[in-house]
C-alpha cells in the first residue's frame, strides 16, 4: 500500500452493514489508525466486526481531533454526510463519503483508486465513493477503455438485497421462510415480494427531462460512469434489477469501442488489471458467480465474447461483493491512496 508511518485518528460514520464492513476492512488491511471512532444516530454499545464497541452519537463536535472520516453512506435529505460532511472538512478532516449526495458535485472528485486516483489532486477535503454497481462495471471497463476508447455502454444489473441494507436481507429471509411454511411476510423495503421474484426498480423514479422513466440507480450508473472515465457525453444506458440473492451484484455489459478489440486481447488486458480477476472458461461452466464473490476483494469478469451483431463490440459478465469492493473497500482504498499520494 505504500502507507507512511504516521498514525491517524479515523471515524466510521454509520453502524449498518457498510459501517460494519468499513471497520472490518480497516482492521484487516492494518490501516494506520491510532484511534477508530464509530459514530451513529445514538450513543450505545454494539457488536461490530466481531466484538462489542462503543458507538458515539454523530454531532459536529464528535469530529474534533479527527484526521479522516469515512461516511458509510446514509443518503437523502437527512444523510449524515450532507449534514456533517463539509462541517468535518472545515475542522480539517479528510472526508470520504459512500453516499450519493455529492458524487456529481463539481467540487468533489469521484474516485476508484485503480481507475482515476489522479483526480484527487487539488481536492477540497471531500472525496466521493461511487455507487456499488458503477464501481464493478468501471473496474472491468476502464482497462479496456485505455486500449480502445469506448463508444457506448449498455448494462443490465442483477443486484443483491444487501444493497438495501439489513432490511433487504431480512425481507428475503422472512419471505423465504414464509413460503416454506405456507405463511406470509410483508414486502419489507420493496414494492413487491423479492423472494422468487425480480424487481426492475432500484431507487426512485426520476422526472428529470434527460432521463424520463429511469430509476435513480440507473441514472447513477450513467452519470457516474461518465465522470469516472472523463467522458461527459459517452452514451450509457442501464436497467437495474433487484434479485433474490443475499450478497453480490452481477452485471451483463455490452460495450462498443471506437476501434477493434477482440475477446482474447480484452481477456489478456483484464488479467493484468489491478483489482480484477478473470474467470472465463465457459466450456467448463466456469464464470463469475455472486456466491463465490462474497467476502472477497476483486471484481470478477468472465463470459468475454465478441458481439457479432455490432462492429467493435464485446459482451462480458462481471460480479463483485457490493458491500465490500462496492462500498467499504473502495472507501478505505481512497483513504489509503490519499495517504500514499501525500494528500492527507
Amino acid at each position: 500500500m505504500g502507507l507512511n508511518e504516521k498514525k491517524y485518528s479515523v471515524a466510521v460514520v454509520g453502524a449498518g452493514l457498510v459501517g460494519e464492513e468499513l471497520v472490518k476492512v480497516l482492521e484487516q488491511r492494518s490501516f494506520p489508525f491510532e484511534e477508530l471512532r464509530v459514530m451513529a444516530t445514538s450513543t450505545r454499545r454494539q457488536l461490530i466486526a466481531g466484538r462489542e464497541r462503543d458507538v458515539v452519537e454523530t454531532t459536529k463536535e464528535a469530529f474534533s481531533g479527527l484526521d479522516i472520516a469515512l461516511f458509510a453512506g446514509t443518503e437523502g435529505e437527512s444523510g449524515a454526510a450532507q449534514v456533517y460532511g463539509w462541517q468535518a472538512v472545515e475542522r480539517g478532516v479528510f472526508v470520504v463519503d459512500n453516499g450519493s449526495d455529492f458524487r456529481m458535485d463539481a467540487r468533489v472528485p469521484l474516485v476508484i483508486p485503480e481507475v482515476n486516483a489522479e483526480s484527487m489532486h487539488g481536492h477540497s477535503g471531500f472525496i466521493a465513493n461511487p455507487n456499488c454497481s458503477t464501481i464493478q462495471m468501471v473496474m472491468a471497463l476502464a482497462p479496456l477503455h485505455r486500449r480502445a476508447a469506448i463508444r457506448r455502454i449498455v448494462v443490465s444489473t442483477y443486484q443483491a438485497v444487501s444493497g438495501t441494507g439489513r432490511g433487504g436481507i431480512r425481507a428475503l429471509s422472512e419471505q423465504r421462510k414464509a413460503s416454506e411454511s405456507g405463511g406470509c411476510a410483508d414486502c419489507g423495503p420493496y414494492p413487491h415480494p423479492i423472494f422468487d421474484n425480480c424487481i426492475p426498480e432500484i431507487g426512485s423514479l426520476k422526472s428529470q427531462n434527460k432521463f424520463p422513466g429511469y430509476f435513480s440507480e440507473e441514472i447513477k450508473m450513467v452519470e457516474e460512469t461518465r465522470k469516472l472515465l472523463g467522458t461527459p457525453q459517452m452514451p450509457v444506458t442501464a436497467t437495474c434489477v433487484r434479485v433474490p440473492v443475499c450478497n453480490g451484484h452481477s452485471e451483463a455489459v455490452n460495450v462498443e469501442f471506437e476501434s477493434p478489440l477482440g475477446a482474447e486481447e480484452a481477456r489478456n488486458i483484464l488479467m493484468e488489471a489491478p483489482g480484477v480477476e478473470v474467470v472465463d472458461a465457459p466450456h467448463r461452466s466456469l464464470y463469475p458467480l455472486p456466491a463465490d464473490a462474497a467476502g472477497k476483494d476483486p471484481v470478477y469478469v468472465g463470459r468475454i465474447r465478441e458481439d457479432r451483431s455490432r462492429e467493435n463490440a464485446l459482451d462480458l459478465w462481471c460480479v463483485s461483493d457490493n458491500i465490500r469492493k462496492g462500498a467499504a473497500l473502495n472507501t478505505v482504498q481512497i483513504a489509503e491512496k490519499a495517504i500514499e499520494m501525500g494528500l492527507i
